[in-house]
């Protein structure tokens, strides 16, 4: 598994990455994080970024409306876009207990959503 800093360090080479960081979801705790310290996190905030993180991935994973119904389906990633800004967070596949997730913020007139969502899915694929 490559380190989490190399990790971090690739998401932010994704276009208009302003901030990255590799959350457990379910303590809000912070693994690590990568950016300008004006970027670093929504609000120059990692802290309270690394908590809503975890609120909004948890909600989407024990929420019925967004809860996978199928057999073998799971939430991919959860997409926030505002007037200026794309949020990224992906879920980190483990075989032992998958409560990671990457976390990409970008600014929206730099990133391309799709691109990056693409290269997002393949850094959590290599952290796992």
């Amino acid at each position: 598994m490559p380190a989490i800093d190399d990790c971090l360090h690739r998401a932010m080479s994704i276009k208009g990455a302003l901030g990255a960081s590799l959350i457990d979801y379910t303590t809000g705790q912070t693994l690590g994080l990568e950016g300008g310290q004006e970027h670093i996190a929504p609000h120059a905030d990692p802290t309270a970024a690394a908590l809503g993180t975890a609120s909004v991935i948890h909600a989407a994973m024990q929420t019925a409306a967004y809860a996978p119904a199928v057999p073998g389906d799971t939430v991919e990633d959860v997409i926030i876009s505002t007037s200026a800004a794309y949020h990224l967070i992906r879920p980190v596949r483990t075989s032992f207990d998958s409560r990671l997730v990457l976390y990409v913020w970008l600014d929206r007139n730099e990133g391309n959503l799709a691109m990056a969502r693409r290269r997002v899915r393949s850094l959590a694929d290599d952290l796992a």
